[in-house]
């Protein structure tokens, strides 16, 4: 692509052919009010020199068609496009020609005006339309078909893009994206610009999505010094914002000043000074001392994560102080008579699981893969329902609960469902004050329950209703803050019963056989052959040597084209098999394999194409993001059903139900055909593939490891370096979680 120098170009904003949400790239077509000599020598020889219309390329958030734009750059040649004016910087003003602002409202940028009222808005004010919706929008009902309904609608909704439009101007410098502006204008209306101004580290605080580092970014800009008090405040807050996404719940008073002091690059003593006044403002709470810890040692906690520790430790009291409300049950003669009707008998630990899930109030279940928790769950499940018990089975994710329901013969839904999320109320309806109507819950996949789905889960427990959680403490933690799971069975309050006995042994499960081994420290990788073509398909896990990433990724697409298609034609080649690898970069990584395995199985020429991707008919979808407008939930997978490249629209199917997805909604999705370890909790699926590299030594974990192992249902592939293997299972040290739920729940807090 050939350059020339700088230059400038003004026109008017035509048509916007792309535009990228997160950075704002855009490409669009300006109509110039005449071009220069350079302009014209540019696109002498071109179709662009016939016509009245120019391509622009590069950032231009909060535009609208119809605007006039003053452009700074340079004219450079597309060897397939042709002609083309790369933006460096740009000013925008209203329109003021009558084409300009028919153009500018016909946009769709104010709701009630289309383009029929636009043009007949314009017929009737000609130029002084813009000026008669800012100063004297009653004129309006002078237009034919405009009420004062309606007037007063668009006078609000000019109002409020106008003040929107202010602040964008205001803040493109700073990467605020369009949506976020949206945000602050919602929160804020006409105030929003000087709340920016006068108070940016509060826009971090109180608008999703702009973090720490925008506010801070457009805080130093604006003048703030390095050490000004409300640049430490959001900094520390910020800090354990930032170790609560690496999963802490709280964090000790001197090694948080240390981190922030390092993330802010100022000093550690002017930041514990400002720890006090934080915590003067409750803005952050601090545990209590006991008579041998120091203050540096002293935990400290968002309010958030203290309210929801707090919930749990409260609902744990409760559960166990108030006495049972089930109907009187003979456990030994219920045991007997399941074990039956199962026709065989129980090991002695799966009746002592049954009988701590029948005795008491609160239990836990915990094993791993073949040691028994299916069958205790059955029975349980049938001996409560004979005694006409009302039972409640849920799981943190769909394909949890679709699991739960076919093993138990019970119905089964996430535990967003069961509680019942408004996202209009944002929070669930189903809470302490409203609780279940159930006797019995059962809660699977209880080690993905990060603290607050914890805390809404347990105070949602009526205080005569069992609650039994179920889940193997071996498998990655929650990917939100917390250890719930694993406090709960520290502090010895809650009857536990641990599985160790594997009864699918008799099945000679190599994925079973493989699991435990991982657990049990030992890094010898199972068989290995050195060919896709070698592997064995009637064994249900295979190890096949990969000697460089590019030769994994070869592999892994032979897999999912040949060998699979070949050995079971009985499953779908997509929807069926589920590649997880340990990282999302590199040529094995989630987006590469994403991409590869899109071109290798869905080689379609009809796409879409947006800011998350491009998506054909028929590709695997992820959704990244609660959605509860939607009722779809972080690690929803789909497919694709249908595209309008001309509305710009998807349309998905989640669990049999059709959803169609809006621009702004390609941010929460993502192609599936890989996807993280990490996402795949709480999931099986009848073919698992997993890549592994010594390249992913970052991640690579014994409980990563283990986790995706136990994901395959039917086969397991495994697809890489057999050192890369052991590595994994010799690093057995996964990054301790710093919590505060053991000692709230003993009575240690304060």
């Amino acid at each position: 692509m050939a350059t020339s120098a700088s230059s400038s170009l003004t026109g008017v904003l035509e048509r916007i052919i792309f535009f990228n949400e997160e950075n704002h790239y855009t490409i669009a077509e300006l109509r110039p009010d005449a071009l220069s000599p350079k302009a014209v020598q540019a696109t002498a020889g071109t179709e662009d020199s016939s016509t009245d219309r120019v391509t622009v390329v590069g950032a231009l958030p909060g535009v609208q068609c119809g605007e006039t734009l003053q452009l700074t750059g340079e004219w450079t040649r597309h060897a397939q496009h042709g002609a083309q004016f790369k933006i460096a910087a740009f000013k925008s003003e209203l329109p003021s020609s009558v084409y300009g602002i028919r153009k500018y409202l016909g946009s769709g940028l104010v709701p009630g005006i289309g383009k029929v009222y636009a043009n007949k808005i314009v017929d009737t004010f000609g130029t002084d339309t813009l000026r008669v919706l800012s100063e004297e929008s009653g004129k309006l009902r002078k237009v034919p078909g405009i009420g004062k309904v309606r007037a007063t609608a668009i006078k609000e909704a000019w109002a409020e893009q106008k003040t929107l439009r202010e602040v964008h101007i205001f803040l493109q410098t700073y990467g605020v994206t369009t949506s976020q502006c949206v945000k602050l204008v919602n929160q804020y209306g006409p105030e929003a610009k000087q709340v920016v101004i006068n108070e940016p580290y509060r826009v971090a605080r109180e608008i999703d999505g702009i973090g720490f580092k925008t506010a801070d970014r457009i805080a130093i800009n604006l003048g703030y010094a390095n050490d000004a008090p409300p640049r430490l405040d959001a900094g520390l807050i910020y800090a354990l914002e930032t170790l609560q996404e690496e999963g802490h719940t709280a964090y000790p008073r001197g090694e948080l000043v240390d981190y922030a002091a390092t993330l802010l690059e100022t000093s550690a003593t002017l930041l514990e000074a400002r720890i006090e006044a934080l915590l003067i403002a409750k803005a952050i709470s601090q545990q209590n001392l006991s008579a041998t810890e120091s203050v540096a040692t002293a935990l400290l906690q968002l309010p958030t994560n203290e309210r929801a520790e707090r919930k749990i430790a409260d609902a744990v009291k409760r559960l166990n102080s108030v006495p049972s409300g089930l109907p009187t049950i003979k456990i030994d003669a219920a045991l007997d008579w399941a074990q039956k009707k199962a026709g065989f008998a129980f090991h002695d630990l799966q009746r002592t699981g049954l009988q701590h899930a029948l005795a008491h109030k609160f239990s836990i279940l915990t094993g791993g893969p073949g040691t028994g928790k299916t069958t205790i769950l059955r029975a349980l499940v049938e001996i409560l329902k004979a005694k006409k018990v009302r039972v409640h089975l849920a799981a943190p994710t769909g394909r949890a609960a679709q699991r739960l329901a076919e093993t138990t013969g019970g119905f089964a839904s996430t535990i967003h469902r069961l509680l019942k999320f408004e996202g209009a109320k944002g929070g669930f309806t189903v809470n302490e004050s409203h609780p279940l109507a159930t006797d019995y819950l059962i809660v699977d996949e209880a080690s993905m329950l990060d603290s607050r789905l914890a805390a809404a889960l347990l105070s949602a427990v009526p205080v005569r209703a069992h609650l039994l959680l179920v889940g193997d403490t071996d498998q990655l933690p929650s990917v939100g803050a917390g250890n719930v799971l694993k406090d709960l069975i520290s502090t010895e309050q809650i009857p536990v019963t641990r599985l160790a006995v594997v009864y699918r042994q008799k099945e000679q499960s190599l994925i079973v056989t493989v699991a435990h081994a991982i657990n049990d420290g030992n890094h010898s990788p199972p068989p290995i052959v050195s060919e896709v073509a070698q592997a064995q398909a009637w064994s249900d896990l295979n190890f096949i040597a990969a000697n460089s990433p590019e030769d994994c990724l070869a592999k892994v697409t032979e897999l999912c084209t040949q060998f699979i298609p070949q050995h079971f034609t009985w499953l779908h080649p997509i929807n069926d098999v589920q590649i997880l690898a340990p990282m999302h970069k590199g040529t094995a990584g989630v987006a590469n394999l994403n991409l590869a395995l899109q071109a290798a199985l869905n080689p379609q020429h009809q796409s879409l194409k947006t800011i998350s991707g491009e998506y054909r008919p028929g590709d695997k979808l992820i959704q990244l993001r609660n959605n509860y407008d939607k009722d779809l939930f972080n690690g929803d997978i789909g497919a694709v059903l249908a595209i309008d490249g001309v509305k710009g629209t998807l349309t998905a199917e989640f669990d049999g139900a059709q959803h169609t997805f809006e621009r702004n909604e390609f941010g929460d999705l993502g192609l599936a055909y890989a996807i993280s370890i990490h996402k795949s909790q709480g999931s099986e699926y009848p073919i698992v593939i997993v890549p592994l590299l010594k390249a992913h030594f970052v991640m690579l974990q014994r409980n990563l490891i283990y986790t995706a192992i136990t994901r395959g249902r039917k086969k397991v592939f495994i697809v890489g370096e057999p050192a890369a293997y052991g590595m994994a299972v010799r690093n057995a040290e996964a990054k301790l979680r710093c919590t505060h739920l053991r000692q709230k729940i003993l009575g240690q807090s304060l």
